[in-house]
């Protein structure tokens, strides 16, 4: 399998409110930009749509290293609460009605195809590639701020 990094990062103004996303895709030496937005959306659905753009974007199966600032898609994955909430019909162990199952539905399924390692960073602390797509991904909330 190839070695890819993928970095992503979401942002919302107010939230909801516009949105955007980034994401930079790396392998070996070369990188690829991915961006977009939305009119009206959360925080939390452009940071999972920064993730699922950035591996669809790939076209076969890959090691992944992700790295994102986002405890909400890092700790949805690693912790095992995305895979609980698709098994109990997405409800919350609490009975509660999961959040953007539609965008968890779509990670999972891309998490089955590659083989992806998360790393957590925090966010806003001088991580070159997060900045870089917090740049993208606030330029593109811009977009929708009349």
């Amino acid at each position: 399998m190839k070695k890819v990094e993928l970095y992503t990062d979401g942002a919302c103004s107010g939230n909801p409110g516009p949105g955007g996303w980034g994401a930079v895709l790396c392998y070996q030496g070369r990188e690829g930009e991915f961006s977009g937005g939305e009119e009206n959306t959360t925080n939390n659905r452009m940071e999972l749509t920064a993730v699922i753009m950035g591996l669809s974007a790939l076209k076969e199966p890959c090691e992944v290293t992700l790295t994102t600032d986002s405890r909400y898609v890092a700790d949805g994955i690693t912790k095992g609460w995305a895979e609980s909430w698709r098994k109990n019909g997405w409800r919350k162990a609490d009975k509660k009605p999961a959040l953007n199952a539609d965008l968890w539905e779509k990670l999972l399924l891309l998490l089955e195809k590659h083989s992806v390692t998360i790393h957590w960073v925090k966010g806003h602390a001088g991580h070159p590639q997060n900045e870089r797509c917090d740049a993208m991904a606030v330029a593109e909330t811009k977009k929708f701020i009349k």
